[in-house]
């Protein structure tokens, strides 16, 4: 399957609806460099999807890919954080970690798909 458009991208999709969840979560939180910071990686992961897509060469989308590959797992670091810091419950940590875990196995499917 030909993508045309990043908004097709399965993992772009996915990163944009964990953005949403991030921004709806954190939005009344007074840690505000916490809550920048957790904002910041989650919106990089679709952005960097959405421009190393818009790059039109497979070496850059990748290399892109990678940065979001790389926000996934900042975005889960400071999910911990959360958790541990009694922002978020157990639960809902445990339903976050699955969405980023799921984006960034969505990405590196991407990546592996790819030729050079």
């Amino acid at each position: 399957m030909l993508i045309e458009r990043f908004e097709d991208i399965i993992a772009w999709q996915r990163s944009r609806e964990l953005t949403i969840i991030v921004y709806q979560l954190f939005k009344d939180s007074r840690d505000f460099s916490f809550k920048d910071q957790i904002q910041r990686a989650s919106v990089s992961i679709m952005n960097n999807i959405a421009e190393g897509f818009e790059r039109k060469s497979n070496k850059e989308f990748k290399y892109f890919l990678y940065i979001a590959k790389g926000s996934c797992g900042e975005v889960r670091s400071m999910f911990y954080l959360a958790k541990d810091l009694n922002q978020i419950s157990e639960e809902r940590f445990q339903e976050l970690q699955s969405k980023v875990v799921e984006i960034s196995k969505l990405i590196s499917g991407l990546i592996h798909s790819m030729k050079d």
